[in-house]
């Protein structure tokens, strides 16, 4: 694999290592390294945060130097939960590790840090077994935690969960706190939809379901969650139970049961073993009956990072450099469910400092951030995006996360605030990064203040991650191909791949989902265009012409890297001719 017969990377430096495995170039290890000597730090992590490297390539690179294994991302997440269960979770958590392997007197461990010799002996002292440690990236080792515990608790949660799922609303007076809304307090009549519900509840959290649509069918009721973006139908009760399963819902979220006629909005939380979910409920009257769609939002933690999101180096690059920026406007656009808001999280997370007053207003307050003020808009009372932002600007604000922009008066105060010193995050539904533009002039903000204000507009989608448990090579239909631009020479040296449908995907072939990006950096040239009042296709094209990559584009790469399939990347982006 090394140039040189006698190569023995044990007795070489890190940057040697990587350049010699042809990961970086003389000129990057070059650039990184008087990085290094400027600002100090770890020459791995400087790589990435230039965009040089990936954390796998240090990661690989630095396991070969300590002479120890590399495990990657896709073998964490086949290790057995009878080797994973060895160690207690809290444990993996605060030390960042996961058992991969064992036999009668070794443990295997893969380790974020194979030097933690605290770590080891805690080991050691817990399973009585030799450790011999295994590198492998700290945010492949979170993921693999987060999957692989969560599988373990839920292995017998169908006939725990009726004890342990606990249903609270929030009382109309705020400060008498939480009333339990549980099983226990329901009449025994009751109890076969209560069961029902709460079957419908646990299974959605198993399932890592967004959503839940409950609606009346001809025959029967249809029980569909949203997972990994896309309905799939989970149970068909019969018809006589739609009635009760709406009226149970209403009772959870404080509304009219008598009320047939109107739609109405509520919200409950549900807590479950390691889980706290807020549930917004949302009830509309249709000619087959009520229907009911809820989004579940869990509480209990933002675990996502930037590098987690899907970018590419070379994106992951500009989208850093415009989140330090001291003022200005970052949007990002797409449709409802692109991860929009994920995205913001995962920038306020990276940039939050205690030099730093940094607040958001949002609707909903999908995750809490320690360190940041999150503002939940509440339009009933007057609390309006328009109204919690010009009490803000009395609060000394650095940098402000506004959720969306959804009218003038809104986008007045987003665009003033980012020209007098402020960063200013915000979401738009538009359909690609161009578009935004249009968008906000048609809200009603000048073409000077939009050219004037913006840094980076980014559109992002969502495509969904083939399987890694069922992934196979497969040859696609000529048609697909052809619909993506790929019946030449790159698409025929592109291997290909999809899910097969097993047990662990619920026959789908998906499970998960990654980003694709469409940024657009605002350049003197394209402001110019946006003060002149230059139309979406011509700012399209300025921008291609400094190398912006569309949508489709990134969906390909994205292909050719393995993770997806032609199918998500035609379903998700538009074509472009």
């Amino acid at each position: 694999m090394f140039a040189e017969n006698n190569y023995n990377p044990q007795f070489k430096k890190l940057g040697e290592i990587l350049l010699n495995e042809g990961f970086i170039s003389e000129d990057q290890l070059r650039q990184s390294l008087n990085e290094q000597k400027e600002k100090k730090g770890k020459l791995g992590k400087i790589l990435v945060t230039l965009g040089f490297a990936i954390e796998e390539h240090v990661a690989l690179a630095l396991a070969k130097q300590m002479g120890i294994p590399f495990i990657n991302a896709e073998k964490l997440l086949e290790i057995p939960e009878a080797i994973v269960s060895l160690v207690p979770e809290p444990f993996a958590a605060e030390h960042i590790l996961i058992p991969a392997a064992s036999d009668d007197s070794v443990l295997k461990v893969a380790m974020a840090d194979p030097d933690d010799i605290v770590a080891i002996d805690g080991l050691r002292n817990l399973t009585n077994l030799e450790i011999e440690p295994a590198l492998a990236t700290k945010n492949a080792i979170n993921a693999a935690i987060e999957e692989l515990y969560i599988r373990i608790r839920q292995a017998d949660e169908v006939s725990e969960v009726f004890g342990d799922l606990q249903f609270f609303t929030e009382s109309e007076d705020e400060e008498e706190g939480l009333v339990d809304m549980s099983k226990t307090q329901v009449g025994i009549d009751d109890a076969p939809i209560v069961k029902l519900c709460n079957m419908m509840m646990a299974d959605a959290l198993k399932e890592r379901a967004t959503d839940i649509h409950v609606e009346m069918q001809d025959h029967n009721v249809s029980i569909r969650f949203r997972i990994d973006g896309v309905l799939q139908e989970v149970m068909t009760p019969p018809k006589s139970a739609h009635s009760g399963i709406i009226s149970r819902i209403k009772i959870l979220s404080r509304l009219n049961i008598a009320e047939k006629r109107l739609s109405q909005d509520g919200r409950f939380t549900i807590k479950a073993p390691g889980k706290e979910v807020d549930v917004r409920v949302s009830i509309l009257p249709t000619v087959n009956g009520e229907k009911i769609v809820m989004r579940l939002l869990d509480k209990t933690g933002f675990a996502m990072t930037l590098e987690t999101l899907g970018f590419e180096p070379e994106m992951l690059k500009i989208f850093r450099r415009w989140i330090i920026q001291p003022y200005g406007m970052l949007i990002i656009s797409g449709p409802t469910g692109s991860g929009k808001s994920t995205t913001l999280y995962a920038a306020l997370k990276e940039i939050k400092s205690p030099d730093d007053n940094i607040t958001t207003v949002e609707d909903p307050v999908e995750y809490h951030l320690d360190g940041i003020n999150q503002v939940q808009v509440k339009a009933n009372i007057g609390l309006t995006f328009s109204a919690a932002l010009r009490s803000i600007l009395r609060q000394d604000p650095d940098k402000m996360l506004i959720g969306e922009i959804r009218d003038a008066e809104t986008a007045d105060i987003a665009v003033k605030f980012s020209l007098t010193g402020h960063l200013v995050f915000t979401t738009l539904h538009a359909n690609d990064a161009p578009s935004t533009i249009t968008r906000l002039i048609d809200i009603g903000v000048p073409p000077f203040l939009v050219g004037s204000c913006l840094n980076l507009i980014m559109a992002q989608r969502l495509v969904r991650r083939i399987c890694l448990k069922c992934k196979e090579e497969h040859q696609p239909r000529t048609e697909d191909l052809e619909a993506l631009g790929l019946n030449n020479e790159r698409g025929r040296a592109i291997k290909y791949y999809r899910g097969k449908g097993c047990n662990r995907c619920r026959g789908t072939g998906f499970y998960g989902r990654i980003g694709i990006f469409e940024m657009l950096e605002m350049r003197q040239n394209i402001r110019r265009y946006v003060f002149d009042n230059k139309n979406q296709e011509d700012i399209r094209e300025l921008a291609m012409e400094h190398g912006m990559v569309t949508l489709r584009e990134a969906g390909i790469m994205k292909i050719e890297q393995g993770i997806t399939t032609i199918s998500e990347v035609l379903r998700s982006t538009v074509t472009e001719v």
